[in-house]
Order: structure tokens, then sequence, then C-alpha cells
């Protein structure tokens, strides 16, 4: 059911727009006297509701035209909603065990009615925060990022499936100017939104607004995330992102989705761990030194870029001979030439990756936005000390990146 026109929805007309709309309807099992509504929107842009009822669940989320952390001074799109309801779909139709099904789009309203991920999953970052070891996670991972990123690429695709895929997204444009803003800008100058640990990090904050050799670095990383259109990335896959119980993987909130470089995606959830990693010691206390749970997370995120590898590179396999038009079957059919085509390409994406993980480490510690994993940590000068260790390693990966051949050769950097 579309409305005549936007409005925020609050508990009680939401009530009423569940009980006009069919589709939202019968999924709770049109038993609507007596639903639970409650509003668990903590994120930076949205209203989110989960309800419930004695036959069913199901979660509304609705964009507003402004960001919701910042408030109306800041001005943003609803049209977010329609690329979110996209994405989801068609990740979900690549990848349908580790995304929700949209149940219903209403884009008047700017609403997406989806399935509820139930108890006892949570978001995956307060599970790292809370030192809970996730045992499926990079494959799960691993399976998602391959099949969304390979089969929306010119490795599978048409060129005019291609290209008819990114025109669509382009118009994702605000978007994507939020992300190249608070990722590959701000950081590295005065801007009233950044922020950081004071005075501790006042220093360190100068330090990555007068490095040339970064700014040259993350200059290269903008125009790659301006102008490869290399897949439809999730664009914002952090570890909040993602809600994880020990058997299941489940990855939310895409509005940031848009046609880009693959590295963007693998990189910001791999750079998420590392965060996470080095926020342990300021949750360490006698009873945990986490340094057994630190291990788990480095080993996590080299079994998440090396699972990528091996899935990605079989499917290229699979369908080497296929319609996608990067590398036609009848150029590159000598076996030896096409390990160098893999190899050439896969050490590439590793690169990227591990220089957009860097960028997206840098802006969550003095940029606008900042990461619970930190942020938790009460005592100013532990937070600030895990802060600065995270930074360091962020600032050397984005510098050295093309030094590095393994995500191993990476994780005893950062050790």
């Amino acid at each position: 059911m579309a409305m005549e026109e936007f409005r925020v929805l609050n508990e009680k007309s939401l009530r009423e727009y569940i009980k006009a709309t069919p589709s939202l309807a019968s999924k709770l099992g049109n038993q609507l006297d007596n639903l639970e509504i409650k509003e668990v929107g903590d994120g930076n842009l949205n209203f989110v509701y989960i309800v419930i009822s004695p036959s069913g669940s199901l979660v509304i989320k609705q964009a507003v035209p402004y960001v919701r952390c910042i408030g109306e001074s800041w001005p943003m799109t609803k049209e977010r909603s329609y690329f979110e309801a996209t994405a989801l779909k068609r990740q979900h139709g690549l990848s349908p065990k580790h995304v929700p099904e949209v149940y219903h789009f209403d884009r008047t309203m700017s609403l997406i009615g989806m399935r509820y991920v139930e108890p006892p999953h949570i978001i995956l970052r307060k599970g790292l925060i809370a030192g809970v070891e996730y045992p499926l996670l990079a494959e799960h991972m691993a399976e998602f990022m391959a099949n969304t990123l390979f089969y929306t690429s010119l490795l599978y695709l048409t060129t005019t499936e291609h290209k008819s895929a990114v025109a669509e997204f382009c118009a994702n444009v605000e978007l994507c100017r939020l992300t190249e803003q608070v990722v590959f800008s701000d950081p590295y100058r005065i801007s009233e939104y950044n922020h950081w640990t004071s005075p501790y990090l006042d220093s360190d904050a100068e330090a990555v607004r007068n490095d040339k050799i970064l700014k040259l670095e993350v200059a290269e990383l903008k125009s790659k995330f301006c102008e490869n259109t290399q897949a439809l990335i999730h664009g914002d896959l952090h570890t909040g992102s993602v809600m994880a119980t020990h058997s299941s993987t489940q990855v939310i909130d895409p509005e940031f989705a848009f046609y880009g470089p693959m590295g963007f995606d693998v990189g910001a959830f791999i750079g998420n761990l590392f965060l996470a990693y080095f926020s342990q010691d300021g949750h360490a206390d006698q009873g945990n030194d986490r340094k057994a749970y630190k291990a788990w997370i480095m080993d996590t995120a080299a079994d998440t870029w090396n699972l990528f590898h091996k899935k990605f590179t079989s499917l290229w396999d699979i369908h080497k001979d296929g319609p996608g038009e990067a590398y036609l079957h009848e150029i590159y059919n000598n076996a030896e030439l096409w390990e160098l085509v893999k190899q050439k390409y896969m050490i590439n994406l590793f690169h990227d990756s591990l220089g957009f993980a860097a960028a997206k480490m840098i802006r969550r510690i003095v940029g606008v936005a900042h990461v619970e994993d930190l942020e938790s940590i009460s005592d100013p000068i532990k937070r600030a000390d895990c802060e600065r260790r995270a930074l360091d390693f962020a600032k050397m990966l984005l510098k050295k990146r093309r030094n590095f051949n393994t995500i191993n050769e990476v994780i005893s950097a950062a050790q």
C-alpha cells in the first residue's frame, strides 16, 4: 500500500499502516490487535521497529530526510530506502542464507518491511565487545562477499547488464557523497563534525591532517571509490551491519549500496575486525586478559580473506566460459595465462581491501562516527592508547599496503 505522502511513523500510526498493508499483515498471521512494537533504531540514519504478533514477526525500517544522529541540520535523501530495498532483494537472491528477505517496500513512505532476524542473533559488534567467538563467521562472510561481488561484476555479467545496473545505482549519489566526505575527506582536514579522545589524541589527529603521503594515498582510494564500478557493493559493511549467532550470520543495512570497488566491502569488514582487535586491551580485566580472544579475532580476519579468495576464484573458474565479458574465454583459455589473470586480479583486490580497511579505521578514530568497540572503554587514557595503536597501524597499512602479499603478513604487522 502506498500512502499519499511521506510522514514519519510512530508506534500508533505504524499499527494502522500494518493493518492496511496485506503483505505485512499476512506475515503477522493477521493477528493485529495486540501487536508488540519496539523502536530499536540505534544507528545513525533511520528509525527501526521490531513488530511481533502471536503468529509472526517482522522489522519495519523507515528512512527520514536527515541524518538521524545529527538532526535536521544535516539533510539526507530518504530515497536511500529504495536503494536499500533493491540491494537487499538482489543480495538475498545471491546469498539467501545470509541476507534477510524483504516482504514489502513503499517508496513514497521510504519504508521497508523485512524478516526479523530473531534472537539469539545480536549485532556482531556487540558480540565482539563481549568477547563472543563465532566459529562460522569467516566462512559466512566470505560466502556473502564472494557471491554478491562476483555475480554483480563483469566477471559474470555482460557489459549491457552491468552498465544497466551501474546506471540504476548511480542515483544513490547522496549516500556515496556522505561516504566520500566522512571516510576520504573529513579526517584529513579540520571539520566541525570530527572528534577524538581529546586531549590525548590531539597531536595524533593533527598528524593525520599534516601527513602528505597519507593524503596522497587516500586520494587514490577516493578516486577508486568514486570511479571504479566493479560490482554491487554493500557500501557500509562494518560489524554493526552484521547480526550473528554461533551458527548464523545475517548482513543488513545496505542503504549505501552502489556499484563500486569490491575492496571497499572486503576492507570495511576486515578493518572493523582490526578495530575490534585493538579495542580488546581496553575491555580486559583481572578475570580475562582477552589474549586468546585477540588471537581468535586475528584468525577470523585471516580466514575471512583466505576463504573469500578461495570462494571468489572458484566461482570465477566455474563460470570462466560464461557470459561475463571482462575476460573472454576465447582469449584467456590458456591455462598458464588464466592463472596469471586471477593472480593479478586478486592481488590488486587484496591491496585495495587493505587500503580501504585502513581508511575506515582512521575515520573511526578521528572522524565523525566512531565505533562502540573503542567508545565503550570508559577510561579515556586506556581508550586513547588503544586508539593510537589502531591509528598507527592503519596509517602504516594505508601507506605500505602494496608491500603485503598475504593476509598473514598483515596480521603479523598488527600484533
